[in-house]
């Protein structure tokens, strides 16, 4: 595990904050008929262009695009096509990572197409709502552990369940760091300390936590078809808990 000094923390602040800004400056353009792979450009010119960054994705692992789409029943990175046009009710979660004076953040929302079902907007609130009431007991445990432990406590009590299969990250100056980060309940031991920056980023299903990867090597979504949430910020833990810099 990497432990960051103030001027590292300050860089991948940095990084957040593009982050941060990209993500909003893209939701005026979530509409019905859009294409992800303009999306995916539109995200693209952002990061490059305007912040002088680089995207995390493009060409991690030989990953092809600069964000990740996920619509509906995928869970995490789909691959984003001018052919997956968005449509009224799609709920669609947009990934994004950067890279800038060589550190990293990351961060991803759901964003609402037109207008969703009640279950599809009940199932994004409570998915971003897990990580804050997980989060809320970072000041009675200095394990990692209870933030899985917390966040599938309060999502399994609407009958939903967390994705196992893929987990959050340390951070900074790579894109995946230790420690990983689970989001269900889990006997990890070991212990926040301050200056350790990583991801929370619960995946969660209405149906079944189990998942199948599509043909292509990276679109993963939901075995039974049902509907997937994911919510994702980068935190840092400070001598008084923690912060969440995206």
């Amino acid at each position: 595990m990497k432990i960051y000094n103030k001027k590292d923390i300050n860089y991948i602040i940095i990084c957040s904050n593009i982050v941060k800004d990209v993500l909003l400056f893209i939701k005026k353009y979530i509409k019905p008929g859009i294409s992800t792979g303009e999306i995916n450009d539109i995200c693209h010119d952002r990061i490059v262009n305007y912040h002088k960054a680089y995207p995390a994705s493009l060409g991690y692992m030989n990953y092809p695009k600069s964000i990740c789409t996920s619509i509906n029943n995928v869970v995490c990175h789909g691959i984003p096509d001018y052919s997956c046009i968005l449509k009224n009710g799609d709920i669609i979660n947009i990934d994004i990572g950067i890279r800038k004076y060589n550190y990293y953040s990351d961060s991803s929302r759901m964003y609402f197409v037109g207008k969703p079902s009640v279950e599809a907007k009940k199932l994004c609130i409570i998915t971003y709502k897990s990580i804050f009431y997980a989060l809320n007991f970072l000041k009675f445990s200095r394990k990692i552990s209870i933030i899985g432990c917390k966040i599938q406590e309060y999502v399994e009590r609407y009958g939903y369940s967390v994705v196992r299969d893929y987990c959050g990250h340390g951070i900074g100056k790579n894109f995946h760091e230790f420690p990983q980060i689970l989001h269900f309940k889990n006997n990890c031991n070991i212990f926040f300390r301050k200056g350790m920056v990583f991801t929370i980023e619960p995946m969660i299903n209405i149906g079944c936590y189990k998942t199948i990867v599509m043909n292509d090597g990276w679109t993963v979504k939901t075995l039974d078809g049902s509907l997937s949430a994911q919510y994702e910020h980068t935190i840092l833990i400070t001598d008084k808990g923690y912060k969440i810099l995206t």
